[in-house]
């Protein structure tokens, strides 16, 4: 909740420092690409993980009140890995590969009037897939592996975020939600 608090908080300054054109509008394109800070997956105590990864398109297509509503897609990618030894020559290791594909709708605020930023909340439906490995071995080689994919689901969620456009065509984003992390940064490009 407290990201929560300080993305709105950094919105609403951004908000304040000008009034001009509008940032987002029908036909717009934005291609993001972001890297992901807290699991909304899966979360492992012990082992390594990988940041969640993501990458999205969305295209403006319709204006609705004060804004605009675009359609679009997310990929992400998020993993985790965990190995143990017993001393005695016996290893065992497990693999978990989390991939999101979505479809996602959003609204996109235009009434700030603030040059160079886009606000938006939106709602997408994705496919959650899981793939798991399991492997275990000792000095005279492997004696049990296990996989597959299991624990794969459809998922709706929630998301909202802002996008600031340092150049022309090229800015940050930053994004809260449900999709491979809670919380993604990155860049964006709009053409």
């Amino acid at each position: 909740m407290k990201k929560a608090n300080t993305l709105f908080a950094f919105l609403l300054l951004l908000a304040g420092l000008s009034a001009k054109a509008q940032t987002y509008q029908a036909g717009t394109n934005t291609v993001s690409a972001g890297i992901g800070l807290g699991s909304s997956i899966a979360g492992y105590t012990y082992g390594s993980q990988s940041p969640g990864i993501s990458l999205q398109y969305e295209r403006g297509i319709w204006e609705a009140g004060p804004g605009v509503i675009s359609l679009g897609g997310y990929l992400g990618f998020k993993s985790y890995r965990y190995s143990a030894s017993d001393g005695y020559g016996d290893n065992y290791s497990e693999k978990w590969n989390y991939t999101i594909v979505g479809a996602r709708g959003a609204y996109h605020y235009t009434g700030f009037k603030v040059e160079n930023l886009d606000v938006y909340g939106g709602l997408m439906l994705s496919y959650n897939h899981l793939s798991y490995s399991a492997s275990a071995s000792n000095g005279s080689g492997s004696y049990g592996a296990s996989g597959g994919s299991y624990g794969s689901a459809v998922g709706f969620t929630a998301f909202v975020g802002g996008r600031y456009y340092f150049a022309n065509s090229l800015g940050a984003f930053a994004e809260l939600g449900y999709g491979v992390s809670y919380l993604n940064v990155g860049l964006a490009y709009k053409f």
